[in-house]
C-alpha cells in the first residue's frame, strides 16, 4: 500500500466589498471594456479597513473544516501561503492557529507569491508522506489591495483579496494513478527574472511594505510556456497525460494566460475552472478559491483528476496533480 495525501475538505472566504471595473475609471485612465478585453476581470473583492490576511484565512479555514466535518483539534499542521502577511512576524499561520482555537501541532508560512499555494501543497504532501502529520490545513490568503500603486493602471486593476483553504489527510492507496490524493508535483524557480514581478519595499531595503511592480508582457510570455511545461512534467511523473485530465484549476491571473495554457496542454476550456472574472488575481489564494468554487458549482467531483498550476514573482512556478 502507498500513503496518499487526500483532500478531505475545501472552503473559501471573500471580503464583503465588491469592486467592479467601473470604480477604477475615476482613478486611472482605464475602462471596464479595457480591463475585460485584456484580462477577463470584471470585479474583485477588497478587504475592509482593519481586515487582515489572517482574518480572511481564518474564515476560509473554518469553511474547510465544516466541509470536511472536522474540528481544529484534528489538524496536525497549518501552512499558509501568502505574500501579504499581517506582520513581518509572527507568521499568519500561527495567528490562524490561535484564531481557530488550536493549541497543538505546528504552523508556518510559505512565500512563493502567486505560486505559493502549489508550493504549500507540495510541502504538506511531503509532511504527510514522511509521517510528520496526518492532517494538514493548507491555506492561500492575500490582501494585495494593500500593496497596489493606485496610479499604475496596468497593475492596480488586476488584483483582489481573498482566501481559500484545503484539508489534506493521510490515507492508504494502491500506488497507482487511480488513487485519490496528490499523485505528483513539480516545483521550479529562477531568480534571474526577479525584476519582472516584484514589490519595491521590504524590511532590509526600504523598511516599508512597498508597491507591486510588473512587466506584464514579459510575465505573460513566461507564464504561458512555463505553466504548460510544469503541468506536463507533473502529469508525466504520475504516469498520466493531458487526455486524462478532468479539470485544470489554474492560477487565476489573466483569462488570456489561462486560455493559452489550456491550448498548449490540448485541454478544452470546458475542462478549466475559471473564476478570474469575479475575483481578479488573488495571488496565492486564487487556486484554493477556484477549487472551492469549482466544487460548489458541481464541477469538481470525487474521483476527478485535477491539475493545478501557477507562476509568480521570483520567478517561481509549479504544479500539483491530484485525484479529488
Amino acid at each position: 500500500m502507498t500513503m496518499r495525501a487526500v483532500v478531505r475538505g475545501v472552503g473559501h472566504y471573500l471580503p464583503e466589498r465588491v469592486v467592479p471595473n467601473a470604480e477604477f475609471e475615476a482613478k486611472v485612465d482605464t475602462s471596464d471594456e479595457w480591463i475585460r478585453s485584456r484580462t477577463g476581470i470584471e470585479r474583485r473583492h477588497f478587504a475592509a479597513e482593519g481586515q487582515t490576511t489572517s482574518d480572511l484565512a481564518i474564515r476560509a479555514a473554518q469553511a474547510a473544516l465544516t466541509d470536511a466535518g472536522m474540528t481544529v483539534d484534528q489538524i496536525d499542521a497549518i501552512i499558509v501561503a501568502t505574500s501579504t502577511p499581517d506582520f513581518t512576524f509572527p507568521s499568519v499561520a500561527t495567528m490562524v492557529q490561535a484564531g481557530l482555537g488550536s493549541t497543538s501541532g505546528f504552523a508556518f508560512d510559505v512565500q512563493a507569491v502567486c505560486a505559493g499555494f502549489v508550493f504549500a501543497l507540495a510541502n504538506a504532501n511531503g509532511m504527510i508522506l514522511s509521517g510528520q502529520a496526518n492532517r494538514v490545513l493548507v491555506i492561500g490568503a492575500e490582501t494585495f489591495s494593500r500593496i497596489m500603486d493606485w496610479n499604475d493602471r496596468t497593475t492596480c486593476v488586476l488584483f483582489g483579496d481573498g482566501a481559500g483553504a484545503l484539508i489534506l489527510e493521510a490515507q492508504e492507496g494502491n500506488g497507482t494513478s487511480a488513487d485519490r490524493g496528490i499523485l505528483s508535483s513539480d516545483l521550479n524557480s529562477d531568480g534571474r527574472h526577479r525584476d519582472l514581478l516584484y514589490v519595491d519595499g521590504g524590511v532590509s531595503t526600504t523598511g516599508t511594505a512597498g508597491v507591486l511592480k510588473m512587466q506584464g508582457n514579459s510575465v505573460f510570455k513566461h507564464a504561458v510556456v512555463k505553466l504548460a511545461e510544469t503541468a506536463h512534467k507533473a502529469l508525466d511523473k504520475a504516469g498520466l497525460t493531458s487526455q486524462d485530465v478532468d479539470w485544470i484549476v489554474p492560477h487565476q491571473a489573466n483569462l488570456r494566460i489561462i486560455t493559452a495554457t489550456a491550448e498548449r496542454m490540448q485541454v478544452s476550456m470546458d475542462h478549466v475552472v475559471v473564476t478570474v472574472q469575479d475575483h481578479g488575481n488573488t495571488s496565492a489564494a486564487s487556486i484554493p478559491l477556484a477549487l472551492s468554487v469549482g466544487k460548489a458549482r458541481g464541477q469538481i467531483k470525487q474521483g476527478d483528476l485535477v491539475v493545478t498550476e501557477a507562476i509568480g514573482g521570483g520567478l517561481a512556478w509549479g504544479s500539483v496533480v491530484l485525484r479529488w
